[in-house]
């Protein structure tokens, strides 16, 4: 528990990262951040989805409709959270001199994905009053 309350902090306080190791060749730390950038990126895509299957599939069954858009929205918000956890884990291995972590997160995020999607094919396929 105090492991993940360190890593939460270290989000908010990341001069607390630079105490550790050695400081890298700076094109790695910019690589880091442009693909945090590109999860937070995709995290907004996840909420932004979310919220256009609640507002512009108003004929969807109402279970379905908040089902699908609470999936999109909770993908979204663990998408960000944790494209910050895994720039602070990568930023501290790369300090260290230590291999990059491994994440069973995209896996996971594209499963996630992808069960919505073939929903969303069943619903457009069956009809959206079904």
């Amino acid at each position: 528990m105090m492991g993940i309350v360190r890593n939460v902090r270290v989000w908010f306080v990341p001069e607390e990262v630079r105490r550790e190791g050695a400081t890298p060749d700076y094109r790695f730390s910019l690589a880091n951040e442009r693909t945090f950038l590109a999860w937070l990126r995709t995290a907004l895509a996840l909420i932004g989805g979310g919220f256009a299957v609640d507002q512009f599939l108003p004929d969807l069954r109402w279970g379905w409709r908040v089902g699908l858009a609470l999936a999109l929205l909770a993908a979204g918000v663990l998408c960000s959270l944790r494209a910050v956890n895994h720039w602070v884990r990568c930023e501290r291995a790369m300090r260290r001199n230590e291999d990059l972590p491994v994440s069973r997160f995209p896996a996971l995020l594209s499963a996630v994905v992808a069960v919505v999607a073939l929903v969303m094919v069943v619903v457009v396929l069956v009809g959206w009053e079904g």
